[in-house]
């Protein structure tokens, strides 16, 4: 049986956002036609996972770039699906003994049901005149039959593309949940060590950098020389708001990556900052002294509309949207003796409530749907750890424990990873880990990098 959906990726598609921002049309949806025939799903054994291995693709073509096209498709998609834990991935290593299929549907099925594989994805890679054609099919060893198949066709500019399509449509197909392959991490980082410009003081540059969820395709989004923090994307990927001293003084502004384009949607009146798109990107929350002291407000995108929500002497701030928009939880020290603690509000400033009773709580950031926590930093001694807060039950767990200091968690949009920062590699890196607490992972490196941010 053959199930195999053909997909074209455009170049468009192919390519990262600018790492300054270039006049750059966003990516087009992939077209797609439905399924040849039902597409099944893969089990284990016993109820365990399915254990699935992924051989190099077949070059079909001798030149040098379907090659290694061919071998870096085949070791991401690899370590995408091994980043979810939905599959037990078969070390590649274990498998160099078996002989690649002479096409793909030559299969050797009993040396994988050997090697106790439930699946196995044989994939082709061919060069054609437009970049390079992909094959890939999911095969059900024990049936010897394919379980999922789809075919790629567009540039070979960037392959690592494929792979990540492919890992996230394996998942929805085969796990019925979202991946995170082709999401993307906003963050702060000062590695070109270049000094702000327009100061005494000598400080390095902040600036904003995007990256692949796995640390990837590392690039820088601002060029403004100053101190630029908080960057947090857009609902729809196409934009980031973040804080920047551009002006000297603490404002939001908002870069349109692909149109290459910013807007100041404060026009600024007062100081502001903190800046968070409502899960629909109609509006943002943020902190603002407009009116004296440190509180929080709600803009429409444009910066009409505003709202106040908070009206306290202490300090409130780093707001967080819950999944709905209908609530924003933030930090406050209202309760005085310098322990500030998360509270929640409604997005129209009724409905105030403390939900945290730490020693020193900050920075929350609320889980998309299906799940109800937020997780925030906590003081746990010298540094913070990352904690997690059950909405519903008031229950919290500790996911990191005391090695280096532990901030500015946010998550996945599937709610199953949070990225954070961490020192405990010595400079500020960030890092992500499962909610659980597991498979923690190193991002960046080079220079101090912070206040991470997850697309949707």
């Amino acid at each position: 049986m053959t199930n195999f959906l053909r997909i074209k990726l455009s170049g468009a598609v192919l390519l990262a956002a600018s790492a300054v921002l270039t006049a750059q049309q966003p990516a087009p949806p992939a077209t797609s036609q439905q399924p040849t025939s039902v597409e099944l799903r893969l089990t284990g054994e016993s109820g365990t996972p399915p254990r699935l291995a992924v051989p190099d693709l077949l070059a079909l073509s001798s030149d040098r770039e379907t090659q290694e096209a061919a071998r870096a498709i085949s070791q991401v998609l690899w370590d995408d699906l091994n980043f979810e834990r939905e599959f037990a991935l078969i070390p590649r290593d274990t498998y160099k003994s078996i002989p690649a299929a002479a096409s793909i549907e030559a299969v050797p099925f009993d040396r994988w049901r050997e090697l106790g594989a439930d699946g196995v994805i044989i994939g082709t890679v061919q060069k054609t005149d437009a970049g390079i054609r992909i094959e890939m099919r999911l095969y059900n060893v024990r049936a010897r039959q394919s379980a999922f198949g789809r075919e790629y066709t567009g540039s070979a500019a960037n392959p690592r593309i494929y792979a990540h399509t492919m890992a996230d449509e394996l998942h929805d197909s085969q796990r019925q949940m979202r991946g995170v392959a082709r999401t993307k991490l906003t963050f702060i980082s000062d590695r070109n060590k270049e000094a702000v410009l327009a100061t005494v003081e000598k400080r390095d540059v902040k600036e904003v950098f995007i990256a692949d969820y796995d640390g990837a395709n590392q690039r820088r989004v601002t060029i403004n020389r100053t101190m630029n923090l908080t960057p947090s994307w857009s609902p729809d990927g196409r934009s980031i708001a973040y804080t920047s001293y551009r002006t000297g003084v603490q404002d939001i502004l908002i870069s349109n990556i692909f149109a290459g384009t910013m807007e100041s949607p404060t026009k600024g009146v007062g100081q502001n900052w903190l800046p968070v798109f409502s899960p629909d990107g109609t509006r943002i929350a943020f902190v603002s002294t407009r009116d004296g002291n440190s509180e929080l407000y709600v803009m429409n995108r444009d910066g009409s509309n505003i709202m106040r929500l908070t009206n306290n002497p202490a300090i409130d701030s780093t707001p967080t949207w819950s999944p709905t928009g209908t609530q924003i939880a933030f930090t406050s020290d209202r309760r005085g003796l310098n322990q500030p603690q998360i509270f929640v509000v409604n997005a129209d400033g009724t409905g105030l409530r403390q939900i945290s009773f730490e020693s020193y709580a900050d920075r929350p950031t609320w889980s998309p749907a299906p799940y109800n926590e937020i997780a925030f930093a906590a003081r746990t001694g010298p540094g913070f750890d990352i904690k997690i807060l059950g909405i519903a039950s008031g229950e919290t767990r500790q996911i990191t424990f005391g090695e280096g200091s532990n901030e500015s968690p946010a998550w996945s949009p599937n709610g199953r990873h949070l990225a954070f920062m961490s020192t405990r590699a010595g400079r500020s890196q960030v890092f992500t880990v499962d909610r659980d607490g597991r498979n923690l992972r190193q991002v960046t490196r080079d220079g101090n990098n912070t206040m991470p941010h997850w697309s949707q």
